[in-house]
């Protein structure tokens, strides 16, 4: 450590973009940053992109080439470039590498590898199912070779153990209520005009472009319900910065779309955004009737957080990890596999928002989830792998 309790630390994230896992590394840097701490965020960045939001923290771009929909070539650039980037940095000067994703936790396991670094911790947000085995091994390799593996909700703290045999440790992702509570962020009436977005009827967002990981197509059959009841009714599908080649799916959705009769266009039924400026989204929370979060697969699902600290009531999938820290007092219920109910749940937010308890219960949720709390989980986890790592030094 440096100054006492002062240690420098080192967070990697796989983007300049705005997806949760990036979200997760500023919002931290800034949390140990406020206690303190030293912090660099290291990121790949095409073109010389900068960072989508911020940070009070220094940020390192590590530049890097676009490669179109080749993922395996995408990756192995970035793992390059991070690995880089930290040796022009002094790698073995920071106390903590802190990686948030399989690219920046393969580049730290491979300095490891190399002795240029004495080891890394990773969190796990989730997995994905790949098919190309390259990418899978990837994706293994990131959290195998860790020193500390953290993960954003007991339910993959819980799939870390019992599928790999990992003791990894929860540490929650927090929400920045200021900024979802605080609709002066952006004009949300320019916004929303720009976009097309708003009507007659109820606007249903959605946050994180079209993916099968967010079950947009059955949202997609929702909404085909929801507008028998709601004539009117707009469907936002906002943000999807996303590294992996979503275009399949996406065409699903085209396809889907057009079969069902509903027109994709600023000002139809349906509005597809594209990756959006940071205080646009704020701005879209705030012009939402519903924020759908319908998922079959997430890590923690910040957006169910940010949607109820800007006032919204959310529409979520009753799986893990939603179960652990969500119930009736503050989300509507949905099975993600089943349209009908998606749709029933839909009605049911915009019906009165849900019956949500927006006096107690949804204050009492976003006090128990604070970055600065996250940060201080941060530091004393980040201060049993240092004495870890000094112990297997000394052996």
């Amino acid at each position: 450590m440096n100054g006492g309790t002062s240690m420098r630390i080192a967070l990697f994230t796989h983007s300049v973009n705005p997806r949760g896992g990036v979200v997760h590394t500023l919002e931290l840097a800034r949390a140990l940053h406020e206690a303190g701490q030293d912090v660099t965020v290291f990121a790949p960045s095409v073109g010389g992109a900068p960072m989508f939001r911020a940070s009070p923290c220094r940020v390192v771009l590590a530049p890097v080439a676009a490669h179109g929909n080749d993922t395996v070539a995408m990756v192995q650039t970035r793992i390059a470039a991070l690995k880089a980037a930290l040796l022009e940095h002094d790698a073995s000067g920071f106390d903590v590498l802190h990686a948030q994703d399989s690219i920046s936790g393969n580049a730290l396991a491979e300095l490891r590898e190399a002795g240029a670094i004495r080891g890394y911790v990773r969190t796990v947000h989730h997995l994905d199912a790949f098919s190309d085995p390259r990418l899978r091994e990837w994706q293994r390799r990131a959290f195998a070779d860790a020193d500390t593996v953290l993960c954003v909700s007991d339910a993959w703290t819980r799939t870390m153990r019992d599928a790999f045999g990992i003791e990894a440790s929860t540490v929650n992702n927090g929400v920045d209520g200021q900024r979802f509570h605080c609709s002066c962020e952006a004009n949300g009436d320019e916004v929303c005009a720009k976009l097309g977005v708003g009507g007659s009827g109820p606007v249903v967002l959605a946050v994180g472009g079209i993916e099968e990981r967010k079950n947009t197509l059955k949202l997609l059959d929702a909404f085909a319900l929801l507008i028998h009841t709601h004539p009117g009714a707009q469907l936002v599908i906002a943000g999807g910065a996303s590294l992996l080649d979503h275009d399949a799916y996406t065409q699903r959705f085209m396809a889907g779309a057009a079969a069902l009769g509903l027109r994709i266009g600023q000002r139809e039924p349906i509005v597809i955004t594209g990756p959006l400026a940071d205080a646009a989204i704020v701005a879209l929370m705030h012009a939402a009737d519903v924020v759908a979060m319908v998922s079959v697969r997430e890590g923690f699902g910040l957006v169910t957080l940010e949607a109820l600290a800007a006032g919204k009531p959310v529409v979520v999938s009753q799986i893990e990890p939603f179960t652990g820290y969500l119930d009736e007092r503050v989300c509507c219920w949905a099975r993600p596999d089943d349209a009908d109910s998606i749709a029933d749940a839909l009605r049911h937010a915009l019906h009165e928002r849900g019956g949500i308890d927006f006096e107690c219960a949804v204050p009492e949720l976003l006090a128990r989830f604070s970055w600065r709390e996250s940060g201080r989980r941060h530091i004393t986890l980040y201060a049993r792998h240092m004495q870890r790592l000094s112990q297997a030094l000394s052996v």
